[in-house]
């Protein structure tokens, strides 16, 4: 027969093996990619260059990164990038940024795992009230029933967390006049600010289904990259 001991080191490891594989399943990358059209021609090897919308990204090692990421989509689409010296038949720029976040807070829809279920009609009661100044009463937590002599213990089940808002602007023009062929912006939300993994999801999020459909909104969802 068990003891109380047992009872909770068996607890303990199936809610760590559970935050274990929470935590280790990739959560799909979302999306909302608006785009406009003029008269972008279709794909016949038609020369680009990529350029920074945004003076305060030209020149960046890690812009160039990016823009490697947006040549290879149009490559992959049909156009090619322009050779040295080549004047290019369109100008391709684009910009991105995230936010400094903003805090939220949400239920996580777990209750203590030491109260209810197969415990509940245990060893211990309901949670904890204790007697306030004027008659009122506050709730401070759930009863531990491994926690003796009076203790308090317990798990909240509210979360405060940071939610950032990412963005990829994209244009693509004639070269020769200037005139604006295509436009998009790809907006994210993500609890990561990690530029490397939201650009290239951004990036992607643009040229799926590349060009679309002229004003029209969509959700794009990114599969996360595959372990090992």
């Amino acid at each position: 027969m068990m003891n109380k001991t047992h009872i909770r080191r068996l607890s303990l490891a199936a809610l760590t093996a559970a935050t274990l594989a929470i935590a280790g399943c990739a959560t799909p990358f979302k999306a909302d990619v608006a785009r406009f059209q003029t008269q972008l021609p279709a794909p016949q090897g038609q020369s680009f260059t990529v350029e920074a919308a945004d003076p305060r990204l030209a020149g960046g090692i890690e812009f160039g990164q990016y823009a490697g990421l947006v040549a290879g989509e149009l490559t992959r689409f049909g156009y090619r990038p322009a050779a040295p010296g080549e004047r290019a038949d369109m100008v391709v720029r684009f910009a991105y940024d995230v936010d400094k976040g903003r805090e939220r807070v949400r239920s996580t829809g777990f209750g203590d795992p030491w109260y209810g279920g197969y415990y509940g009609r245990g060893f211990y009661g309901p949670p904890v009230i204790v007697a306030g100044r004027g008659g009122r009463r506050y709730v401070y937590g759930w009863r531990d029933p491994f926690l003796w002599g009076g203790g308090f213990g317990g798990y909240n089940d509210v979360e405060s967390f940071t939610v950032y808002t990412s963005g990829l602007d994209l244009q693509i023009s004639r070269a020769s006049d200037g005139y604006r062929l295509f436009e998009g912006r790809a907006e994210a939300q993500s609890r990561d600010n990690n530029l490397q993994t939201i650009v290239p999801n951004l990036v992607e999020a643009m040229f799926t289904g590349f060009p679309g459909n002229s004003g029209e909104k969509v959700r794009i969802t990114v599969a996360p990259p595959e372990k090992g």
